[in-house]
């Protein structure tokens, strides 16, 4: 389906046409009600000769063969990977189209009965429909039977004003017939019932039918479908979640109309009137299952579609999401500001990121403590340092050179570069040195100045070309303090970083969004893994038996997990972030901890005593029905 809709345009008229016949049909149209059967036969017989002038003074009137290329708004819906309903998207219109085969026979009768039971018999319009709906109506004492056709309905809801000037009813008739002449009556009646307003903000009935009896339009009984045809007049007073008795009363209208013209036997229309109906929910206005989810999937679908297209265009988006694994980690964020804070150390938020390293795909993300209080994404929009998270990006770049393993040894030891017009001489956490190492220990006990040391001895280019290859986009400058996470990073960008780890070198851009088709099943997007070797395997399979010490022995001892893991914890000066981003080769997840206002969380709080226990909990979780799975070696690689 495409996603370039026609406008409802709604073109203001102004009769043109000789004045002597215009006088005539307002006259006609003006008398009293006891002969408005004479009027309408009358204006029959106008219309017989004179339509066709009137046709042609109404030069403004719009092309009706312009609904050949018509496609109605439709809601979108966004599933999680395995068809779980995430969220519906649309704009005034809360609507899913079907074709007319997909209707159930009850409700195309009923709606035919109560608004247009001649619909197969006439042209577009109907005189005599007109007349006896009159005479109904003025017996029963309301309005019982409409007197417009489904054609005429059809063409006011798209194309005209709703005033009542006689210009626009006049303009009614002329489009209705001139559709009637393009349109097989199906076609007509399946725009219609796709049109129509049901209330509650659903248009069109099968978005109408999962609301008001959660089903599909084509699975309604006599009852659902009869008390359904009786809200059209107006559905918003006479819903069945705002008066049920009313709706029950149009109901049984409804299936008396259709047992007068014998479309249905008298037991049945008792049958229906007494059969209980179980209500849904009004559906135009209820809330995502993963408020964070959705509205980054919406941003990423208008990067790529735009706004309109994602609104209107009846999109069916299969995220990559797994909604166990994303309520799990809601539930995690949640008890960990709950539990884990407050004695010593204040942090007002929370990001965690999932990703599968195998694919790439983004598997949950909670971007917030409490999305209710605040919708800000922290998981994809807020950039902060990462501090000694960072380091596996300089080591990997060391590794990559030929010239570095994990046994190589480089010194902890007093070092002062000129920077600028002054100098920077970088620090340890606690201010201690520890002489010479090997790389492997300096990064499992997160020493700082060997991680400065190797950044100048690589590069510190080569170590922005690193992140740029991983897919990390947010800025960068080459300062000298970059290899301890001076730059600011998503929690998103870190874990795609480290997926491409967790899958030696092989790496997909991260996207929440596996294919976007359109409601006839046509494929607008298809995420489909392309995986690329980007990284050395050697150096990637050596970064990550370093970055297994670290949970073994090193800064990360509180997440282990009873399997093999590796990954890295960071702190920033003064306490202001705390991270942990870690990996086995099924999931990859950055945890990210501090304060929106950037202030300090307060003493012990680092990356290892507070981010890596909550990564802890959600992994155990989360690979539960996992198995466990081994590293590749380094030995199996042949080395740069």
């Amino acid at each position: 389906m495409a996603f370039n809709t026609i406008r409802q345009t709604r073109v203001p008229l102004q009769f043109t046409g000789e004045p002597k016949l215009m006088k005539h049909i307002q006259d006609v149209l003006q008398i009293s009600g006891a002969t408005l059967l004479t009027a309408t036969m009358l204006c029959s017989a106008i219309s017989a000769g004179g339509l066709v002038g009137l046709a042609i003074s109404f030069r403004n009137l719009p092309d009706v063969r312009s609904l050949r290329n018509y496609i109605p708004t439709e809601t979108s819906y966004i599933y999680d990977v395995d068809g779980t309903l995430l969220d519906s998207l649309h704009d005034e219109a809360n609507r899913e189209v079907v074709d007319l085969n997909e209707i159930s026979p009850h409700l195309k009768r009923a709606v035919l009965a109560i608004e247009d039971s001649d619909f197969y018999e006439h042209s577009g319009i109907n005189p005599v429909g007109i007349g006896r709906a009159f005479l109904a109506n003025f017996q029963a004492g309301n309005t019982v039977q409409g007197g417009s056709t489904i054609t005429m309905q059809l063409i006011k809801n798209l194309f005209l004003s709703p005033q009542q000037a006689i210009s626009r009813k006049v303009a009614e008739v002329v489009l209705s017939l001139r559709l009637e002449q393009i349109f097989e009556k199906d076609e007509i009646l399946e725009m219609y019932l796709n049109q129509v307003y049901w209330g509650h903000n659903t248009y069109g009935v099968e978005t109408a039918a999962q609301s008001y009896f959660n089903k599909s339009s084509k699975d309604l009984t006599l009852a659902e479908a009869s008390m359904m045809a009786g809200l059209i007049k107006a559905p918003e007073s006479l819903s069945p979640f705002v008066d049920y008795q009313a709706a029950k009363r149009e109901q049984s209208i409804v299936l008396e109309r259709m047992q007068t013209l014998r479309w249905i036997t008298p037991a049945e229309a008792e049958a229906a009137k007494k059969q209980p109906l179980r209500l849904g929910k009004v559906t135009s206005f209820v809330s995502s299952k993963a408020p964070y989810v959705t509205e980054a999937v919406v941003q990423e679908l208008q990067e790529q579609f735009g706004q309109e297209a994602v609104l209107k265009g009846g999109m069916r988006v299969q995220t990559t999401i797994d909604i166990k694994l994303q309520s799990l980690a809601k539930q995690t964020v949640k008890s960990a500001h709950a539990n884990r804070f407050g004695n010593g150390a204040i942090a007002d938020q929370m990001a965690l990121v999932a990703i599968d390293p195998r694919t790439h795909f983004v598997k949950a993300i909670v971007g917030g403590v409490d999305h209710e209080s605040s919708q800000f994404n922290r998981a994809v929009q807020s950039r902060r340092q990462p501090g000694s998270a960072f380091k596996p990006f300089v080591y990997y770049a060391a590794f990559a050179s030929g010239r570095y393993t994990p046994d190589s040894i480089v010194g902890d030891t007093p070092v002062t570069y000129p920077d600028g017009s002054g100098y920077y001489s970088p620090k340890n956490y606690g201010g201690s040195f520890m002489g010479s190492m090997p790389i492997r220990r300096a990064l499992e006990l997160s020493r700082n100045i060997p991680a400065v040391k190797l950044g100048q001895a690589v590069g510190i280019s080569r170590v922005i070309d690193v992140t740029r290859t991983l897919g990390i986009e947010s800025p960068m400058d080459p300062v000298i303090s970059l290899p301890l996470g001076s730059a600011e990073l998503t929690p998103m960008e870190m874990a795609g970083a480290y997926a491409t780890f967790a899958n030696n070198g092989w790496h997909s851009d991260p996207t929440l969004i596996a294919q976007v088709t359109d409601s006839d099943g046509n494929v607008l997007l298809d995420n489909t893994p392309k995986p690329q070797l980007v990284l050395d395997p050697w150096a990637t399979a050596a970064l990550t038996d370093v970055l297994r010490g670290v949970l073994e022995r090193g800064t990360a001892t509180n997440a282990r997990i009873g399997r093999p893991a590796a990954g890295k914890t960071g702190t920033t000066d003064s306490q202001k972030d705390v991270w942990f981003v870690g990996y086995v080769p099924q999931l990859a997840v950055a945890i990210w901890v501090g304060n929106d206002n950037n202030s300090p969380m307060g003493r012990g709080a680092t990356g290892g005593s507070y981010a890596a226990p909550i990564w802890r909990d959600y992994m155990v979780q989360a690979l539960r029905n996992e198995p466990v799975q081994n590293f590749r070696r380094p030995s199996e690689f042949i080395r740069p």
